[in-house]
């Protein structure tokens, strides 16, 4: 898996955990948009994009399915937020 573009949209509200939006693009070919940036507790973290249930939890729509991927979309995608965020400065 190549992922050949992200583009991240910064949220501009001081009091949200929500910090930037994205849309990862994989191979050139498919389109992942509604990716979050949320600060955690400690560290921000790559939410994938989710839907609510009538039950109220919230379920993925897309995600990787191993730990490898993951960890490699999440590192792309905070290496684009951290440099949006240099350049907004």
């Amino acid at each position: 898996m190549n992922i050949s573009d992200i583009r991240i949209r910064l949220v501009k509200k001081d009091d949200s955990k929500l910090k930037a939006v994205a849309s990862m693009t994989i191979d050139e070919c498919f389109v992942v948009h509604d990716i979050k940036v949320v600060q955690g507790t400690e560290s921000l973290f790559v939410s994938m994009p989710s839907r609510k249930t009538p039950d109220g939890e919230f379920k993925d729509i897309v995600h990787p399915i191993n730990t490898p991927t993951r960890d490699k979309i999440s590192a792309a995608i905070l290496k684009a937020y951290e440099e949006a965020e240099k350049e907004n400065i």
